[in-house]
């Protein structure tokens, strides 16, 4: 049973999770494993990663309807891309519900070091606007995209931060155009590891509600806000960067002791 104060954290979770997904365009979800495990305090690394799963599909599902309406999803290329992960993510997450919970905890922490050095590094891309799937890119878009889905479906998380670079490697297209199109794949990739986990009765179904409304509403305001905040994306993006570092020490710091 999720009681009272659980419920109260998993949506405050869900809409943190949801603000940052919304005004940054990616990252949101890696906090969404450790904020279950730590603040709401779900005792199963494995329950998190596969309620985190489905409550991030639902996410990406929110913010693709509003990104498509703008007209900078490549829908041809991201198939290409989220096909190609659903088979990496199915099998990521076989693995992935293989290894021990702390041990799974501290090499999730690891990946989050690698997140905040890949979201500092990032930079606007101007790239082909006009770019679309061909036999060229194809092969390209496949094959990153079996190997975010690994990552995503091993780790229970979106993976938009390996999946915009990847987007933008394969086809040269803008930034904005990657971001937007990765949530395809993203979608994809959360409903395929939830799917693994369910069937596995590794998902707790109360806290998934709670964390999608709260991550809705936070998603609304977050792409609100984007607009007003437009001049300080930067030191929003770097403010972000330093909460996943301080975070992920802490959780190594915490499977040491």
């Amino acid at each position: 049973m999720m009681s009272l104060m659980q419920g109260l954290l998993g949506a405050a979770s869900g809409s943190l999770v949801g603000f940052s997904l919304g005004v940054i365009g990616g990252g949101g979800s890696i906090l969404a494993v450790p904020l279950m495990v730590y603040l709401v305090g779900v005792p199963n690394a494995h329950v998190a990663i596969g309620t985190s799963s489905l409550a991030v599909a639902a996410s990406a599902a929110f913010g693709l309807l509003i990104h498509a309406r703008t007209g900078t999803v490549k829908w041809g290329c991201a198939s290409v891309l989220a096909g190609a992960g659903v088979i990496g993510a199915f099998l990521g997450s076989l693995v992935g519900k293989m290894v021990d919970g702390p041990r799974l905890l501290t090499m999730f922490a690891l990946l989050m070091l690698v997140v905040a050095v890949l979201m500092r590094r990032r930079r606007d891309h101007d790239g082909n606007k006009s770019v679309q799937l061909n036999r060229d890119n194809a092969p390209a878009l496949a094959g990153v995209g079996l190997a975010t889905g690994l990552l995503s479906g091993f780790f229970g998380i979106g993976g938009g931060f390996l999946i915009v670079p990847a987007l933008v490697f394969a086809t040269d297209m803008p930034l904005v155009y990657a971001v937007s199109s990765s949530l395809v794949a993203v979608l994809a990739f959360g409903l395929t590891t939830a799917t693994s986990y369910a069937f596995s009765g590794l998902v707790n179904w109360p806290l998934t509600a709670v964390f999608i409304v709260g991550g809705l509403a936070g998603g609304y305001i977050g792409v609100k806000s984007a607009h007003l905040l437009a001049s300080r994306r930067t030191l929003l993006n770097d403010v972000f960067v330093a909460v996943i570092s301080c975070v992920a020490i802490y959780m190594l710091i915490r499977s040491w002791m």
